[in-house]
């Protein structure tokens, strides 16, 4: 299986029959390829390539010649032989003694992995029960490899007495009557199903509740032990009357052995996990529930010290920190040397270091006053600069902005309304902040509001308007206080939107208004003559001095 050879371990049973049981080289299904095949050790039950117990390999039986024979139970199989090989079926085992049809009514009452299907998870299931269930030192004294001879009859009388008494294999029937209810579940027994019966308490069982009080786990190939009218497994039938050594597997029948770590151990078996040296009076370290010397234990699990690279033993106290280990008197400050123990430190690439001297050498400092921050220390932090509490303040009033709205400027840091009086833009007019809706005029803010004609205060938002003196007006203020008037209308000549005007001497007229004053006409390019106050074309001057 798997190009793992097999080598059968030979023994005798009681009557002198071979036993085969196949063993050696079989894969490990707890480590897998990491286990180079089961390796027996010489006294215990565990493999020596990678420590799991033997049923955790891929163990496999050659089978004996029937169940009651590798019991070594007298009598007869059944009376009604099953008429078929199993394997013909796909099966490594069936119950004995029904039909082929009634043996599939059968196993589809149980779970699946309990199925024993040739080339399934099943059969090799059911190769681990077996040897679980039923070790074979229970079974035939030739397997017993640490039974003192002086001991051999009262295990014999063991094995006799249980064959006699309390060891049995169910029988698979049919259901016959009705009423009838399971031994164990106490429900009831379907009519013309298939129940387990076990003669030796005179009890019919589901096929899912035949199982060991102790294990839980469904007898395998049917065969069981009744002690004190309980179900058990051979295993912990045997356990309930004997101790059991916790290395080789072996019942105990002296009446001298050790008990250590709630287990029971042959005298010469509570040895060093390791190195196997008796720790019968020795001091030893418990881990994953196996024993270790002092010896063993330091050398394969023992942390070296990171700082003078010995053993951490047992009898030292192992201070760790990120997987790294110390001595309790190493556990120092890398740069003052100081003891670390009970004492708050820090660490910077693979070392550790007091507070002080890691505060000194790598701690952050305080962009307000360049200080450190302490363990513990809030920290307050915008963009790539911090500041402690105290130190995160307005620059000009120096309040603490804590988890108020602040506005950053180059290097330092104003409160909102700080930053407003120093920086905010204000109205030329009225010195307020303006907010919204301001008003440019030669590069100087305005409100709206307050940008207004210097006479009338009308707004000149939007509107045409002029200047005099750094001073605003409308065109009508303008007009009114500072325009040519002219000679005609005596209206303002503003010159807004283009108005032409015409000057004669000191005296000023608008375009339209330059007209000569008998026939009306417009005199603008052409020649006039002056008549006191008036002006008149040359036709109208003739007419008047003729």
């Amino acid at each position: 299986m798997n190009g793992v050879q097999r080598m059968p371990i030979d023994a005798f049973d009681v009557n002198g029959v071979l036993i085969t049981d196949v063993e050696v080289g079989q894969p490990c299904l707890q480590c897998g390829e990491t286990c180079s095949g089961f390796s027996p050790h010489t006294w215990r039950k565990n493999c020596t390539s990678c420590k799991c117990p033997r049923e955790a390999h891929d163990v496999c039986h050659e089978e004996w010649v029937s169940v009651r024979s590798r019991l070594g139970l007298k009598g007869e199989e059944s009376s009604s032989p099953v008429g078929f090989d199993p394997r013909s079926k796909g099966l490594a085992w069936a119950p004995p003694g029904l039909p082929a049809h009634k043996i599939e009514e059968y196993f589809s009452m149980l779970p699946e992995i309990s199925v024993p299907r040739l080339g399934t998870p099943g059969e090799r299931y059911r190769d681990r029960q077996l040897a679980i269930q039923l070790p074979k030192q229970d079974l035939a004294r030739a397997y017993c490899r640490h039974l003192n001879p002086k001991h051999a009859s009262s295990a014999d009388d063991f094995m006799a007495a249980r064959n006699e008494i309390a060891l049995d294999i169910g029988n698979v029937q049919e259901v016959l009557e009705r009423d009838l209810y399971c031994g164990a579940c106490h429900a009831p027994l379907k009519y013309g199903s298939v129940a387990v019966s076990a003669s030796k308490l005179d009890l019919l069982y589901h096929p899912a509740c035949f199982r060991c009080t102790e294990c839980k786990e469904l007898l395998v190939d049917l065969a069981y032990c009744v002690h004190d009218d309980t179900l058990f497994c051979e295993r912990h039938y045997a356990e309930q009357l004997k101790p059991r050594c916790a290395a080789c597997d072996e019942l105990i029948f002296s009446g001298e052995y050790t008990k250590a770590m709630n287990k029971d151990w042959h005298s010469g078996h509570f040895c060093c996990w390791q190195c196997d040296e008796s720790l019968t009076g020795q001091r030893y370290v418990l881990r994953e529930e196996h024993p270790y010397c002092i010896k063993c234990y330091e050398s394969v699990f023992a942390n070296g010290c990171e700082e003078c690279n010995k053993i951490i033993g047992i009898d030292s106290k192992d201070l760790s920190y990120k997987d790294k280990h110390w001595h309790e008197a190493c556990f120092l400050c890398n740069r003052c040397r100081v003891s670390l123990v009970d004492k708050q430190f820090g660490s910077k690439v693979d070392k550790i270091y007091c507070g002080n001297c890691y505060d000194a050498q790598f701690a952050s400092r305080c962009d307000g006053c360049g200080e450190i921050f302490r363990a513990g220390t809030k920290k307050m932090e915008y963009k790539t600069r911090q500041w402690h509490e105290k130190c995160f303040c307005c620059v000009v009033c120096k309040n603490p902005i804590g988890t108020k709205s602040f506005i950053p400027r180059e290097q330092e840091i104003y409160c909102a309304g700080c930053y407003e009086d120093k920086f905010a833009t204000r109205c030329v007019k009225c010195n307020k902040i303006i907010t919204s809706g301001g008003v440019t005029y030669k590069n100087e803010p305005w409100h709206r509001d307050c940008f207004t004609c210097s006479n009338c205060n009308n707004s000149l938002a939007g509107q045409r308007f002029t200047s005099r003196d750094d001073k605003p007006y409308c065109a009508d203020c303008f007009g009114e206080l500072f325009a040519k008037r002219c000679t005609a209308c005596s209206k303002p000549i503003t010159g807004i939107g283009g108005t032409r005007f015409i000057s004669f001497e000191d005296r000023h007229w608008h375009n339209d208004c330059f007209i000569c004053a008998g026939c009306k006409t417009s005199l603008v390019g052409r020649g006039f003559i002056t008549d006191n106050e008036d002006i008149i074309c040359p036709e109208c001057a003739k007419m008047k001095l003729m």
